[in-house]
C-alpha cells in the first residue's frame, strides 16, 4: 500500500511541477509513508496542514490510514464488511494504484479473513522468515556443484544440525 501511495504522490508531484503549481508535496514522502502514532510534534503539525488539500496524494494516504482499522476487528464477519466497505470506497476514489490493491484484496478476500478465523494467532511469519533463510543459503552456496550439496546446506542451515569437525580446517 506504501507503494502505491509513493507512486500517486510522485505522479502529482511530477503533475503539479508540469502545471507550474506550488510544490506542496515537496519533502512529504516519509511523512505519508510512515504510520500517524509514528509521527513527531513538528511532523504532525505538517501533516495536518498537508491534509487540509484536496490532493489526490492525501485520499491514498487516508484509505491507507482507514484500512489500519480492519487489523483491529476480531469477528470475521465484520472484517469482511469493512474490507468489503473499504474496497467499494476504494474503487471510487479513482486513484488507480489503490485500485489495484483493491482489487488484489478482493482477489483474496477468504484468504485475509482466514486470519481472523484463526483468531489471529496463527501468522505466515514463520513461514516467512524460513523462506528468507532457505534464499540465503542459496544465495550463499552458488559455487557449489551438485543439488545434493545445496540440499545438505539447506538442511544445516534450517535444521541448525552441527557442522563436522572438518569442516573449518584447513590443510
Amino acid at each position: 500500500m506504501n507503494k502505491a501511495l509513493d507512486n500517486v504522490r510522485a505522479e502529482e508531484t511530477s503533475r503539479m511541477k508540469r502545471e507550474g503549481r506550488a510544490p506542496v508535496l515537496k519533502k512529504s514522502r516519509w511523512l505519508l509513508l510512515r504510520h500517524s502514532q509514528n509521527l513527531g510534534a513538528d511532523q504532525h503539525f505538517r501533516l495536518r496542514d498537508l491534509l487540509r488539500y484536496n490532493l489526490k496524494t492525501v485520499r491514498a494516504y487516508l484509505l491507507k490510514e482507514a484500512f489500519q482499522q480492519l487489523w483491529d476487528y476480531n469477528s470475521p464477519a465484520w472484517a469482511g464488511k469493512f474490507l468489503d466497505e473499504w474496497c467499494r470506497q476504494t474503487m471510487r476514489s479513482r486513484i488507480e494504484p489503490m485500485k489495484k490493491i483493491a482489487r488484489s484484496l478482493r482477489t483474496h478476500r477468504e484468504l485475509i479473513l482466514n486470519y481472523f478465523r484463526a483468531q489471529k494467532l496463527l501468522s505466515s511469519g514463520v513461514v516467512e522468515g524460513l523462506n528468507n533463510k532457505a534464499k540465503v543459503t542459496m544465495r550463499k552456496s552458488y559455487g557449489f556443484r551438485t543439488y545434493r550439496v545445496l540440499e545438505l546446506a539447506l538442511y544445516h542451515s534450517l535444521g541448525k544440525l552441527p557442522e563436522p569437525e572438518s569442516t573449518h580446517d584447513f590443510f
